[in-house]
């Protein structure tokens, strides 16, 4: 069966290795050239292709008349979107006689939409997971094919998170494409009015508010964490990140405040108190007794 794929980070790369295990023919990978603004933690697409000689291209719009072209040569059997970070156009995913496919990462229809694995912590979820469907014109909304289950822990972060999820698809692809190999794909409709739709987050997303519960600002804390842009709150109008943070379910004086427990520093919030653990300021790194010595600076201060 021949599968034109659409690929990027590190999920293309385990779906492309899935599918030749499964022995699906590869002629084609569309992927994507790598932002120089974004922080690129995750493995390539391209260099996995061409490590496998396997053709690939970086079009903006492989819905072109040229890309049209080729993918009517190629006359697919099926499709598949592994983490492409575009929307496929109706004429591309109608080409297929057995369908096009994408991977998301969450339990559908749940977290439909952009940066789930983000979401879902910030949102407090105890588990998620990776969903196999069918592609349709309407984002994440196709039949589910199959999914798989990731639990959560209260202080996984993103970036631990997406690792759960990668071996999640892995083990589900493995479930998933031998059926699909033999023309075998069941497909069941979501429910769309049971699910939930989020949008991309920008960098100022990550704003603290204060006023929020300690419990909700250590979910973005680590929610945004490296490799993502940080949680920040500003203070004497510079900006500082937290990295790393515990909450406890103690008050403090007020929304913001600093004050210390010992040696301990501690910032108030609208319920309990959050402790910072790393932070970072102009592009220094404060752990220890050098963030001590920041908090003592600005003990009794109202963050904002």
């Amino acid at each position: 069966m021949r599968a034109v794929v659409f690929a990027y980070h590190n999920m293309g790369r385990i779906g492309i290795q899935k599918l030749l295990q499964e022995g699906f023919e590869i002629p084609l990978v569309f992927t994507h050239e790598d932002d120089p603004g974004e922080t690129v933690w995750f493995g390539s697409v391209s260099a996995l292709c061409r490590a496998l000689a396997i053709e690939h291209a970086t079009p903006e719009d492989p819905a072109s008349p040229e890309w049209m072209a080729r993918l009517e040569s190629i006359r697919p059997d099926i499709m598949f979107s592994f983490y492409y970070r575009s929307m496929l156009p109706e004429r591309i995913i109608t080409m297929p006689p057995y369908g096009a496919y994408n991977l998301h990462g969450s339990l559908l229809p749940a977290y439909r939409g952009r940066c789930p694995v983000n979401w879902v912590i910030i949102n407090g979820e105890r588990h998620t997971g990776v969903t196999l469907h069918a592609m349709t014109g309407k984002p994440d909304a196709g039949p589910i094919v199959g999914q798989r289950r990731v639990e959560i822990g209260p202080d996984d972060t993103a970036f631990i998170l997406f690792g759960r999820l990668e071996q999640a698809a892995g083990i589900l692809l493995d479930e998933l494409l031998p059926g699909m190999r033999a023309g075998n794909i069941p497909l069941t409709p979501q429910d769309l009015a049971r699910g939930s739709y989020f949008g991309g987050r920008r960098p100022e997303d990550g704003r603290i508010s204060w006023e929020k519960s300690a419990q909700d600002i250590h979910n973005l804390i680590r929610g945004v964490t490296r490799p993502y842009p940080g949680a920040f709150f500003l203070c004497g109008g510079q900006r500082v990140i937290i990295w790393k943070a515990a909450c406890e379910a103690s008050d403090g004086p007020g929304p913001g405040a600093v004050f210390f427990t010992g040696a301990v520093p501690r910032i108030g919030t609208a319920r309990g108190s959050i402790i910072p653990l790393e932070i970072e300021q102009d592009g220094k790194v404060l752990v220890g007794s050098e963030l001590e010595a920041f908090f003592r600076n600005h003990e009794g201060e109202v963050l904002s």
